[in-house]
């Protein structure tokens, strides 16, 4: 019972630092998902071998899609008329980050990691698309758009298919924000919270510095843990912390927040049939080599500048006045009680105890398929 206890208290504690930029992070994902049409984004990613790469690594940073949303996301531009290459980008640099976990990076992590996160996405995901625009070969002709990539028209604000103002289009930002997106990311986020709380209380200290305080085998390690399980980057982010508290390197940290977003078997799956079995090894392979080469290029950092990253880490979530904390998460675990329900009856679905209905998909958002 004192471990579950203990392990409870350090998840709310990480909970309480991260609380007020979650709601910044999700309320700025909002105003994205209404702003930034999605056709638009099709648009420029067709023409042109390396051109299209840039913007679909760019466009990716700051959009806040997991690597389960991310592949319908992605199949849906390629019938757009995307190119390899592009899709290839895209599919790196969207799940390794988002506007929600730049800003809960900020809060659990520290200016550094903040920073090296989305550029190192964004390199990672520029050189998997022009090495799959160099290697990949000609493109056969896709078939014809089967979805047509079109904002709901009722989150965009429009009325008969005309455009509303910002004011009118501003309650569906929120809505998405604070019931689809969060509903999206609450489960996956408390599974991170108490994973992180059960690192901070169960690991031995020793062991960690041990095995994972830094160099190339601490980098292979966390590549071989973040490869092939599912977690979501902002699900991710007090894990890093935990870890980095317990001794881990600030760059074998960086490994698990790239890779674990971006890849899982059944993503990679999904990305073998959409694009074939040598540009998902490609895409693999590079995503692999640019995240060890990052976070040893990371440690350096923090060792040229003589910065300890236990020291520093969280710092950044103390600013905030235990009252704000406090709200901000007591919010967020209201928020997070219809996106546990949903889930706790998909669980009950599965196991029989509604006979004969579809448990439906993963993420518990309104646009899922039932």
């Amino acid at each position: 019972m004192d471990f579950i206890v203990a392990v409870l208290r350090a998840s709310w504690d990480l909970l309480l630092d991260a609380s007020v930029y979650i709601f910044f992070g999700i309320v700025v994902a909002g105003l994205l998902k209404t702003f930034l049409s999605t056709e638009y984004v099709a648009r420029h990613l067709g023409r042109g071998r390396f051109k299209p790469v840039l913007k679909a690594a760019l466009f990716g940073i700051p959009i806040p899609l997991c690597s389960c949303g991310v592949m319908p996301a992605a199949a849906a531009l390629k019938r757009q008329g995307a190119n390899n290459g592009a899709t290839i980008a895209f599919l790196v640099s969207t799940p390794e980050s988002g506007i929600d976990s730049i800003s809960v990076s900020y809060a659990l992590l520290d200016p550094i990691m903040t920073v090296a996160r989305p550029v190192a996405a964004f390199i990672s995901a520029v050189a998997a698309g022009l090495i799959e625009s160099l290697c990949g070969g000609p493109e056969k002709p896709g078939p014809p758009p089967l979805i047509t990539i079109r904002e709901d028209p009722c989150l965009l604000g429009r009325k008969d298919g005309n455009r509303q103002g910002i004011f009118t289009r501003l309650p569906g930002s929120l809505r998405y924000a604070f019931v689809e997106l969060w509903g999206d990311l609450a489960i996956w986020f408390a599974f991170g919270l108490l994973l992180s709380g059960i690192i901070t209380v169960w690991i031995p200290q020793e062991l960690i510095i041990n095995y994972l305080g830094g160099g190339f085998t601490a980098m292979l390690v966390m590549l071989a843990a973040g490869i092939p399980i599912y977690i979501c980057a902002s699900a991710s982010t007090p894990i890093a912390a935990a870890l980095i508290l317990k001794g881990v390197s600030p760059g074998a940290a960086l490994v698990f927040l790239l890779v674990g977003p971006a890849t899982n078997m059944a993503s990679l799956s999904i990305l073998t049939g959409l694009l074939g079995k040598r540009a998902a090894l490609r895409y693999l392979l590079v995503l692999a080599a640019s995240s060890v080469a990052f976070g040893l290029l990371l440690d350096e950092i923090y060792r040229w500048n003589g910065i300890s990253a236990q020291a520093v880490v969280g710092r950044a979530g103390e600013i905030m006045p235990y009252p704000v904390q406090l709200a901000g998460a007591v919010i967020l675990v209201i928020l997070s009680l219809k996106p546990f329900y949903l889930a706790s009856r998909r669980l009950l679905a599965h196991f029989g105890s509604s006979a004969g209905q579809n448990p439906g998909c993963d993420c518990s958002g309104e646009n899922c398929q039932k």
